[in-house]
């Protein structure tokens, strides 16, 4: 014991982060695989689409916990605890009248992909304003740099998503989709452990000043259009296939997607740490192109390791995750770790831009992301063209993004 203490006292709060995201990042592939094994390709392809909704809510949520993050570093006194009063409000009516408009159109959205109820869309809306909710409380945590509980909200939302799922679907003999769709809500309940709610208001008459509301909503707008796009270049593909493809083809595709993320979600750690770091060295006048350099050389070693081992040995990793049924993926499993590993390393380039407030590179991913939907609208005459045209957007996008740093390296 003395020497797990002695370890824990050396090792700093952004290294505890770091491993507390890799197991956050190792449970939620346990839920994905067990999921898949569980459930089968064909049934899979449907808690897969609540997955991929759940990545897109949580594009949406980054916008409210990013600006958070950010102006937890540049306010301080009245004006944070304004900010802090507004965003929350903020996030809350938003959060209640996306859900509604999910809850409204659960039907239309059980057409469009091919769902067997359109319930599991119903429960989702439910949970989403308890997400955006989340999402500035885990800002607080992120701007402050206090990485204990912004790891303990990640930690309590994934196990409690993986362990009430399971238990759900193995004692209540419901539709699937629907017990892996309440699953999911009641984790939005438990992200909210530990909470930072003090002093909160609604009704709170403190206002931001004019200069600093502006910059708030600016930041906001270039935010929610940067997350817009990533929610189109990151879950798009998915949508589409599950538009196009019939229902076993759509879960093998998901199992592979499942898999070749792994670089992204790891990659969501650095840019935890990234934007707070950048904004504070900004703030203080110190050159902020080191802290770039530091965790793009992280995240291009992992996609190396990763995309090699995907080639050299794909057809072991599929069978282990899951299971003999998907095997059919294994050639393309390298190709899509490499769109994913040129996606990841771009975008740390795109937010530090948007740390910095550069407004060029958000316009750019948004023309690039659109493209990539264009291009598996156009062509998708089979999985391996769907995978092979998004390695084409991806390495545009990474070329036009280390393009614009080279053009305005003298001033970062």
């Amino acid at each position: 014991m003395t020497t797990i203490k002695l370890l824990l006292r050396k090792i700093s709060p952004e290294q505890l982060f770091m491993v507390s995201v890799l197991v956050v990042n190792g449970g939620n592939y346990i839920y994905n695989l067990l999921l898949g094994r569980i459930l089968g390709p064909e049934a899979f392809a449907e808690a897969a689409l609540l997955i991929t909704l759940l990545l897109v809510l949580s594009f949406v949520g980054m916008t409210f916990q990013l600006a958070t993050a950010k102006f937890a570093v540049l306010f301080t006194g009245d004006q944070w605890l304004s900010f802090k009063n507004r965003s929350y409000k903020q996030a809350t009516i938003f959060g209640i009248l996306a859900g509604a408009l999910v809850i409204i159109f659960s039907k239309n959205l059980q057409a469009i992909f091919h769902t067997q109820s359109h319930w599991m869309f119903v429960l989702f809306g439910i949970g989403i304003p308890l997400y955006f909710f989340m999402s500035v409380n885990r800002g607080t945590f992120q701007g402050h740099q206090d990485f204990k509980n912004l790891s303990i909200t990640y930690q309590t939302e994934m196990w409690s998503r993986l362990l009430l799922t399971l238990a759900l679907l193995f004692l209540i003999p419901w539709e699937p989709s629907f017990l892996v769709a309440l699953g999911i809500g009641l984790s939005f309940l438990f992200g909210l452990i530990p909470s930072n709610l003090k002093d909160i208001s609604f009704k709170s008459k403190a206002r931001l000043l004019p200069k600093n509301s502006k910059r708030v909503t600016q930041f906001m707008l270039l935010t929610a259009c940067y997350e817009f796009t990533q929610i189109i270049i990151n879950n798009s593909d998915i949508l589409l296939v599950k538009h196009y493809f019939n229902a076993l083809d759509a879960g093998l595709y998901a199992s592979l997607a499942l898999i070749g993320r792994v670089v992204y979600f790891v990659a969501w750690m650095f840019v935890m740490l990234l934007l707070p770091t950048v904004v504070q060295k900004q703030k203080d006048g110190e050159p902020t192109a080191p802290t770039l350099f530091k965790y793009v050389g992280y995240i291009a070693l992992l996609s190396a390791f990763i995309v090699i081992a995907c080639y050299i040995m794909p057809e072991f990793i599929i069978t282990i995750m899951f299971g003999d049924a998907y095997i059919s993926m294994a050639g393309l499993l390298w190709q899509y770790a490499l769109a994913t590993s040129l996606f990841a390393i771009g975008n740390i380039f795109a937010y530090y831009f948007l740390s910095l407030d550069h407004y060029v590179p958000v316009i750019l991913s948004g023309l690039l992301g659109m493209s990539q939907i264009v291009l598996v609208m156009l062509f998708h005459e089979s999985l391996e063209i769907v995978v092979q045209v998004q390695i084409i957007a991806m390495a545009i996008l990474l070329g036009v993004q280390i393009t614009y740093f080279l053009a305005k390296k003298s001033h970062l």
